[in-house]
């Protein structure tokens, strides 16, 4: 999976052909989430508050 993005330990990325709805999915330690592109609300897995902020900032 294409890394888009790298900052303070999280690591963004995503599947350009995977299925629908388009999402990213984010990193941080142990932690992973995938997140809607359009509506940036979480699918599936959680991370810590603060990364999560900056995910979505």
């Amino acid at each position: 999976m294409p890394i888009i993005s790298r900052f303070f330990g999280i690591i963004i990325r995503m599947f350009f052909n995977e299925h629908a709805p388009p999402h990213s999915h984010a990193e941080y330690a142990e932690h992973r989430v995938v997140i809607d592109i359009n509506s940036l609300d979480v699918i599936e897995g959680k991370l810590p508050r603060r990364a999560l902020g900056l995910v979505l900032d």
